[in-house]
């Protein structure tokens, strides 16, 4: 290996650190140069988990973590035999940070505090002799026999024989790649919440219900079904049922501009006859209570109230008078519950998109352009996505350690 050999890594965040660790290890005699266009590193580390980093998920089987990628699961199946979640528990591990597993497996650091990460990251890095440089904006890439020119906003120019392209789902970083002859999946938001325009149902913002089952009902496309936790919010729906249908939802629901239909099972663990008995069974044993405010059901009782009033049930109305029209109204609104989708809200700060480099391009063996020799992707600038658990963050640490270990070779 020649000792002069200089790999050039553009993007700061999760896979640019992770990319350029890889490559200094891997690499020892490289010269790597890590550039951030921003004055801050790792800012979706940092904001992550709401501050406290949900690293990765604690699923260990290549084929069932690639279930979890609306995108890129595929392309990722061969990549996460190599380097999956327990990798990145042990590599981790052997620098210091222990990961503790939630009951939804989620993995966070066990301090609880994204800093911990951000630390261990920025030590290892300087560790292995990768030099940081910030408020560093790359605005033009060439390609020659000789590697690649890099032109900065500054005016320099640096030179270097690989090239690794970390900048996630950004105009810039496309712009780059696109030079370089590569071609952009146009890149589409993902991992959203839903707008409900139901006043009544926002009135029950923080009520949370687990499991549901919700089917995505957008026009010209095949139902999409999920089940999970369901949130009520001051603008509609939330949780991680929704937010995995707007991921697999995604292209779609962007096409036909966020108008669709969330059909929503409040009960899925009961069948509607098993419902129809427990209703006539409270009928029968407590005539002369009201129905609203008697919810013979597992669900909270603002929910149950506002169902009973979305099938015209009267607040004071007794089981006795309960019709059998009104009873059948009332099955349908727990299994299948209609909500019309009229716009997307933002799932925290944690904006993710699908879109970016187009995968066929690209060589996940080694997560090489099969258009540009020496320039390799990783992290979000690719066309891969995952719902929201650590999924993303993990397709992230992937890319860039198995891009690391390759683009010195």
């Amino acid at each position: 290996m020649a000792s002069s050999l200089k790999i050039a890594v553009i993007g700061g965040g999760a896979a640019g650190f992770f990319g350029a660790i890889a490559a200094a290890e891997a690499h020892p005699h490289a010269h790597v140069t890590l550039l951030e266009a921003s004055r801050k590193t790792l800012t979706k580390v940092r904001i992550s988990g709401g501050g406290r980093c949900n690293v990765t998920h604690a699923c260990f089987d290549p084929a069932l973590l690639v279930q979890y990628y609306p995108r890129g699961g595929k392309a990722l199946r061969g990549a996460f035999s190599r380097f999956q979640p327990r990798h990145t528990v042990d590599w981790f591990a052997k620098r210091g940070v222990k990961l503790k597993t939630e009951s939804d497996g989620r993995m966070f650091p066990v301090t609880d505090d994204s800093a911990t990460v951000v630390d261990c990251l920025m030590q290892a890095a300087r560790q292995s002799g990768v030099e940081i440089y910030t408020g560093v904006s790359t605005v033009a890439v060439t390609r020659s026999e000789a590697g690649f020119e890099l032109e900065l906003r500054s005016g320099e120019r640096l030179h270097s024989d690989r090239l690794l392209l970390t900048t996630g789902s950004t105009p810039q970083g496309y712009q780059l790649a696109k030079a370089l002859g590569h071609k952009i999946e146009s890149p589409v938001p993902s991992l959203f919440t839903f707008n409900i325009p139901d006043p009544h149902l926002r009135e029950l913002a923080g009520v949370s219900v687990e499991p549901v089952q919700t089917k995505l009902l957008i026009p010209d496309s095949k139902p999409l079904e999920q089940s999970g936790a369901l949130l009520i919010t001051h603008w509609g729906l939330s949780g991680p049922a929704v937010l995995k249908l707007s991921a697999w939802g995604a292209r779609a629901l962007y096409e036909h501009q966020y108008q669709a239909t969330l059909q929503v099972n409040w009960l899925p663990q009961h069948n509607p006859d098993q419902l129809r008995q427990e209703l006539l069974k409270a009928k029968a044993e407590q005539p002369r209570r009201a129905i609203a405010s008697n919810c013979p059901l597992p669900l909270p009782r603002r929910l149950w109230q506002y169902l009973t009033a979305t099938v015209d049930i009267a607040p004071d109305a007794r089981w006795t008078d309960l019709s059998k029209k009104s009873l059948n109204q009332l099955i349908q609104e727990l299994t299948q519950n209609r909500y019309p989708i009229r716009g997307k809200g933002v799932f925290k700060e944690e904006f993710v998109t699908c879109g970016g480099i187009r995968l066929k391009d690209v060589d996940f063996k080694t997560m090489e352009s099969r258009c540009c020799p020496g320039l390799y992707f990783a992290g979000e600038i690719l066309d891969v996505d995952g719902v929201t658990g650590g999924f993303n963050f993990q397709s992230a640490w992937t890319t860039a350690w198995i891009a690391g270990q390759a683009i010195g070779d």
